[in-house]
């Protein structure tokens, strides 16, 4: 199925959609509700940032992959990228997704994990009740589009008191620019359970030539004392921009831990959030990212506190080469009422470059008295004594930059829950400062 997709959307075109896929009908009137807002609302504003001068227009054709039973059934480019247990793993191919497979054991706990189309028709009820809810579709023309146009993605429920002991994984991959790409990534995690969940987005062959942009939401719902790791790496050709909006709503004593690798060679904008709204829930939200060629980037994490005792922990780090900008913002903002909260905010950027720019923005906005908020930022270069300490040890200087730099982003790329992830994300940041 080839159906064109414009902005503003056109209504006849996202009924067609919905109805191909066998979708139930309170989602196509999501769908199609979501695209009448788009024509009306705009896009978001980061600090420092005008996306709206990005190409934001190449969203693609609706391109659906068969489903393989088998992995020896898909490309063998996409086999390349996927690990090497498949016995819990998603496979997004362009606009829809090509495998899928659970383990039994966690079937008959009653978690689930597959696609987010196939949970519309299989588990409409669950899904309803958190699609759009923690992200809403009418906060800007990003989140409408993304509500009238989201394909394949992934769905993930795990049942009170249930701890999934090895990690749910997703490959998100792009193969044909003329392909929409646009994935959503809904977690519920009822009372007392545990999971970790990690995805990489990627692209190859066709996917590396022509404009196109990926758009995703990550919605997480943690139930009271719930648990979730959150682990995801983009590594996107210069070609496609890649816009994604990530956010969790914490119950009490919930707690939400975030790894996010942003290693695109493209515009990016990335937003990582987290709404602390139970008593004693916290989150840890650790970014990186590097800067190549003349890539605009807007990192932003938020926590925003409405619980008592609630506490916040947010790091991000960044890499800038060449003519590269990045603006990375913290935001932490306790709420009236949330006594006791708790949160600590750093940005870090490294320059390798005179051209290049990266912008550090820490900011406090306290409505309560009886709380601990502090943050810490620093832009600044290679540290020569550094340099000339390890040259006088018979390295060269460019071995010592490459270990200085190791070093900046280790606290954060050792957080990786999965070695061969965590290995994949260092060949992909010597592959950046290498290119």
């Amino acid at each position: 199925m080839r159906t064109q997709l414009n902005a503003p959307v056109n209504l006849e075109h996202i009924a067609a959609l919905s109805q191909g896929r066998g979708e139930p009908g309170w989602l196509t009137d999501l769908r199609k509700e979501a695209a009448e807002l788009a024509g009306t609302l705009e896009w978001p504003k980061p600090e420092k940032m005008r996306i709206d001068r990005w190409n934001l227009a190449a969203l693609g054709v609706d391109k659906r992959p068969e489903l393989a039973n088998d992995l020896a059934q898909l490309p063998e480019e996409i086999r390349a990228s996927l690990p090497q247990d498949a016995a819990n793993l998603v496979v997004q191919r362009n606009s829809g997704v090509c495998y899928r497979n659970l383990a039994e054991e966690w079937k008959a706990k009653g978690v689930i994990f597959t696609d987010l189309e196939t949970a519309a028709r299989e588990h409409g009820e669950l899904v309803k009740r958190h699609l759009f809810d923690v992200v809403k579709a009418d906060e800007d023309r990003l989140t409408a589009l993304h509500a009238a146009l989201w394909n394949g993605g992934v769905f993930v429920y795990v049942p009170k008191n249930v701890e999934v002991e090895v990690p749910l994984q997703a490959v998100l991959y792009l193969d044909d620019a003329e392909a929409a790409f646009a994935p959503h990534i809904l977690i519920v995690a009822d009372a007392n359970s545990r999971v970790s969940y990690v995805d990489r987005v990627l692209a190859s062959g066709a996917g590396r030539t022509a404009s196109a942009v990926h758009h995703s939401v990550v919605e997480i719902v943690a139930g009271p004392g719930a648990l979730v790791r959150f682990a995801s790496i983009h590594h996107l050709p210069e070609s496609i921009s890649d816009l994604s909006i990530r956010r969790a709503a914490l119950g009490n004593d919930a707690r939400i831990e975030w790894v996010i690798g942003d290693l695109n060679n493209g515009n990016t904008l990335s937003v990582t959030k987290s709404d602390l709204k139970g008593n004693g829930s916290s989150s840890d939200s650790k970014l990186i990212t590097v800067g190549t060629g003349s890539q605009n980037m807007s990192i932003t994490t938020h926590a925003v506190h409405y619980g008592l005792s609630s506490e916040s922990e947010m790091e991000t780090r960044a890499v800038m080469r060449d003519s590269a900008t990045a603006i990375l913002s913290g935001v932490t903002k306790i709420e009236k009422g949330a006594t006791k909260a708790n949160g600590h905010q750093t940005e870090r950027v490294l320059m390798l470059s005179p051209k290049a720019r990266g912008d550090a923005n820490p900011i406090l906005l306290i409505d309560e008295d009886d709380v601990k908020a502090d943050h810490a930022a620093s832009v600044g270069r290679v540290n020569e004594e550094q340099i000339y300490y390890l040259m006088s040890r018979g390295i060269t200087r460019e071995v010592a930059e490459r270990l200085i730099i190791r070093g900046f982003l280790t606290p954060i790329v050792s957080e990786v829950p999965i070695e061969a992830v965590r290995e994949e994300l260092e060949r992909m940041i010597e592959g950046k400062l290498n290119a």
